[in-house]
């Protein structure tokens, strides 16, 4: 018993190996990450498409089957990668980001079990964050992603000062110009396409106390728009910093 346990042990262990961020030094795991690679590019080939045809059906079925493998292997080594021998780890790594974006990236075939659902187009477009399963194949998106978990309270606090400004923005708008707009919503796209300074021109303030708050939302915009690239560049050069340390050590 205590025999068949330690080989279902190893057995996973070897797969999550597999499944991982390979190196040179693992042959297996380095040509699953390029089949992963291949496979996440060549399945977006069918949203370059307006319709399917049997090219992009024979793409769809491969390239899922592929994903649902991958899927499938990733929760079963869940509780070594998550390192608790328990059905929990089971239900920790399913809420993960990256485990979320695996099931939606691979929600596409409910799309042939229901051919005539109005939700068929969303699982196309569920497709796109394939894109982000790279995340896992690249050391540089690794470091990275890793330097956005460190810097994630910052980045959430400059995201709610940035969301708080454009309400208020879009309030005080909406009552110095309310003929400008048809309803809330308008005033807040526009506060938020001024902040960023994008500047479509599609909805113009016309008198003077409007035209001075763009003025005002665009200046703001550009401080408050460069607070994230600081930050993030702050904490990439330390990350690059610690691990030169490191390897010299």
């Amino acid at each position: 018993m205590e025999q068949t346990k330690m080989s279902i042990f190893q057995f996973k262990k070897r797969l999550y190996e597999i499944v991982e961020a390979g190196t040179a030094e693992d042959p297996a795991s380095l040509s699953y990450d390029i089949m992963m690679f291949i496979a996440v590019f060549v399945g977006m080939i069918p949203l370059t498409r307006r319709t399917s045809n049997t090219y992009t059906l024979i793409v769809d079925v491969l390239t899922l089957t592929l994903f649902c493998i991958d899927y499938a292997i990733r929760v079963f080594t869940s509780d070594y990668k998550m390192g608790v021998e328990s059905y929990k780890a089971y239900l920790y790594y399913a809420f993960t980001p990256m485990a979320i974006v695996d099931l939606l990236s691979i929600s596409p075939v409910l799309s042939f079990a229901f051919p005539n659902s109005t939700l068929v187009s969303l699982f196309r477009v569920f497709r796109v964050l394939r894109v982000l399963k790279l995340v896992r194949y690249s050391k540089t998106m690794v470091t990275i992603t890793n330097v956005l978990k460190k810097v994630r309270r910052q980045l959430s606090a400059v995201l709610v000062l940035v969301v708080v400004y454009i309400l208020a923005t879009a309030m005080i708008i909406f009552q110095v110009e309310p003929e400008l707009f048809d309803n809330f919503f308008e005033a807040v796209y526009w506060a938020a396409v001024s902040i960023t300074t994008i500047g479509y021109g599609d909805i113009s303030p016309v008198s003077p106390w409007g035209r001075a708050i763009t003025i005002v939302s665009a200046l703001v915009g550009m401080a408050i728009i460069a607070l994230p690239s600081g930050i993030i560049t702050a904490a990439y050069m330390d990350e690059m910093h610690k691990k030169k340390t490191k390897h010299e050590l």
